[in-house]
């Protein structure tokens, strides 16, 4: 298995300049960002075919990122973004994978990036009536299966690894949240906010172009080692959502969630399950059963999602 295909997404564009801070637009600096990050790719790796879901400043529909990204059978989407808020002490660096985020701050970046949607044709139509404005509107990600999310996650967490080392500071982790852009890849996709328009500091360096370098750098340096283990057969995604047998005689499990921090069993989140858990990186990852084979894995399978929609078949057995 190989990595071949990565499309990159630059966030907003055209007549939808997405967040902005007096005449810096977040269209311009995602643009910028998703051309040097391809750059580095296109260089490094001449076999890889990089696709940009924009390369200048047009709107694209968000449903036609995820078609862009589809229709080239892409092996990952990597969707550049710059947050804001209302507070202005508000910093730092996150991203996002597609599942069920439960808090408020959550909700808030989903709808900002999320409206978006009210700005083209028959809008209504193309989302199956979403109202990126209502709360309710979001259950509908709350019935769907992720099939991607251990490897999207992996990718999630390199991203934050490499992002530590600058120059936007505060790490603020791997969430999940339900953003139309990730919602039909299929693939392994990420939501990368690069930083906050809205605070003094990250607004400096998210306008310097030798900063916005090393912003992408960094993103390469996360796309080098995902391709590095992807490659290698340590992580591969699947259409099933599971990982298929990697080693003779590796160990199966089911996974229920992902965390940033250690939960002991009994936790209420686990709703009675006893689970175990591997490490990836700062990511806990916790699962239930342990299978000889991905077919026994799946016997269970069923029975798991219907206490976890989202539950997925790993390979437990460590790298």
């Amino acid at each position: 298995m190989e990595l071949k295909t990565v499309v990159i997404d630059a966030g907003h564009g055209g007549h939808d300049p997405g967040a902005r801070n007096g005449s810096v637009y977040e269209k311009n600096i995602t643009l910028s960002v998703a051309k040097k990050l391809g750059d580095l790719i296109k260089k490094n790796y001449p076999s890889v075919k990089v696709i940009y879901t924009r390369s200048d400043d047009r709107f694209v529909e968000l449903y036609r990122r995820a078609e862009i990204a589809n229709s080239n059978h892409a092996d990952l989407f990597i969707s550049i973004h710059v947050n804001a808020a209302q507070d202005r002490s508000a910093r730092g660096h996150e991203t996002f994978v597609m599942g069920q985020g439960k808090s408020g701050e959550n909700f808030e970046i989903c709808r900002q990036e999320n409206s978006v949607i009210v700005l083209e044709e028959d809008y209504s139509s193309n989302y199956q009536g979403f109202d990126p404005d209502d709360p309710e509107s979001y259950i509908i990600f709350s019935l769907l299966h992720n099939a991607h999310l251990e490897q999207s996650t992996d990718f999630a967490t390199l991203v934050q690894q490499y992002a530590g080392n600058g120059p936007v500071a505060n790490n603020r982790g791997v969430k999940q949240a339900n953003f139309i852009v990730l919602w039909k890849c299929s693939m392994p996709a990420v939501l990368i906010e690069l930083g906050f328009i809205s605070n003094p500091n990250d607004l400096r360096t998210l306008t310097d172009k030798n900063s916005q370098q090393r912003i992408a750098e960094n993103i390469f340096k996360a796309f080098r080692q995902y391709k590095q283990g992807y490659d290698t057969d340590i992580v591969i995604p699947s259409d099933s959502g599971a990982l298929p047998a990697q080693k003779p005689g590796g160990m199966f499990g089911i996974q229920i969630m992902a965390s940033g921090r250690l939960l002991e069993n009994g936790a209420p989140e686990f709703r009675g399950w006893t689970c175990r858990h591997i490490r990836s990186g700062k990511i806990y990852k916790y699962y239930v059963g342990s299978y000889a084979t991905r077919e026994d894995a799946e016997k269970d399978l069923k029975t798991v999602r219907a206490s976890f929609p989202e539950a997925f078949i790993i390979n437990t057995a460590q790298p």
